[in-house]
């Protein structure tokens, strides 16, 4: 998945959308495939209840493996309470549900800080056999502390997360966790977490089998480098990805500073605002060892005014 665009592959199944009409023919195998359910957000044609109530008529919902929500009516100014509750109430005719994505919307459909969303935890608790769950868009977002024992991945995108999400997030209870992903984005869309509140998740207390972490986009990124550089759950990963910030030299010198990092597969900081002499020290420290590393600055750019202050941008904030 990634940040911004249309999720194309979901619990390694290609995406197909729902059928348009009920007279659709050559539809794929229900488990083959992971259905794309959407309406438009300016002026559809039929609601997403609509779209999705002709998706459980024409379609073996008993063999659905994995679930993609796209765009619904008004998604900038209404959140996905009413779409949540037609999942919920959808749930056992989904007995095979992994894998559920709420939110699938490019920028052209709702900007990713205009996404209304709201308390989607009850799909994690109607879900019990969910092993991947995503959601894009901060604005109004919920995430109180529960316990989910076949939780795999958890993906939140963001162009600015709310600090009772990151904290809801710390204070669950995943033991089956591999994989989190949290963009935390900006103050100016939403953004009130400090470093200081990933500790739960950086300690790895309640995260036994987590092996991916990305805390990403961040504007504190160079203090989320230097948190991560003594944190316990780091010794234990396969992949960690502090990427789409403003990460800088103090961020990266931190890193470097703290505990070895050479167990890691992968090291993931594209799109940073490196100096040529820290991409160097990381290089030799890290891709001698065989981490793979990836210091592509992407369109990091930085802007300075008539004063000399300069200002740095995540990649994805509106």
């Amino acid at each position: 998945m990634t940040i911004g665009g249309h999720v194309y592959n979901l619990y390694g199944l290609p995406v197909v959308h729902a059928p348009e009409s009920r007279a659709a023919d050559g539809l794929p195998d229900p488990g083959s495939v992971a259905w794309r359910i959407a309406s438009d957000t300016y002026d559809p044609e039929e609601p997403w209840s609509e779209v999705f109530a002709r998706f459980c008529e024409m379609i073996d919902t008993t063999r659905v493996r994995a679930l993609i929500v796209g765009a619904w009516e008004n998604a900038y100014e209404t959140d996905s309470t009413a779409i949540i509750e037609a999942l919920v109430a959808a749930r056992h005719r989904l007995p095979a549900l992994r894998a559920l994505f709420l939110g699938d919307m490019e920028s052209e459909e709702c900007e990713i800080s205009w996404i209304r969303q709201t308390d989607v935890t009850p799909l994690l608790a109607a879900f019990p056999g969910l092993e991947e769950f995503g959601v894009r868009g901060g604005n109004g977002l919920l995430f109180p502390a529960l316990r989910h024992d076949g939780l795999r991945k958890l993906v939140v995108e963001s162009g600015g997360l709310p600090v009772a999400v990151v904290r809801g997030v710390g204070a669950s209870e995943l033991p089956a966790l591999e994989h989190l992903d949290l963009c935390l984005g900006t103050s100016e869309y939403g953004a009130d977490s400090e470093a200081a509140d990933l500790e739960p998740i950086l300690s790895g207390a309640r995260l036994p089998r987590l092996r991916h972490l990305a805390l990403r986009n961040s504007e504190i990124q160079d203090e989320i480098a230097a948190v991560v550089a003594s944190a316990p759950v780091v010794a234990r990963l396969e992949v960690l990805d502090l990427s789409l910030g403003i990460l800088g030299d103090d961020g990266a010198t931190a890193l470097l500073a703290g505990q070895p990092l050479t167990h890691l597969k992968k090291l993931d900081l594209h799109h940073n605002y490196l100096s040529e002499p820290l991409r160097q020290r990381i290089r030799e420290t890290l891709e001698a060892e065989g981490v793979e590393v990836d210091l592509d600055p992407g369109d990091a750019d930085a802007d300075e005014d008539e004063d000399g202050t300069v200002y740095r941008f995540v990649s994805v904030g509106e």
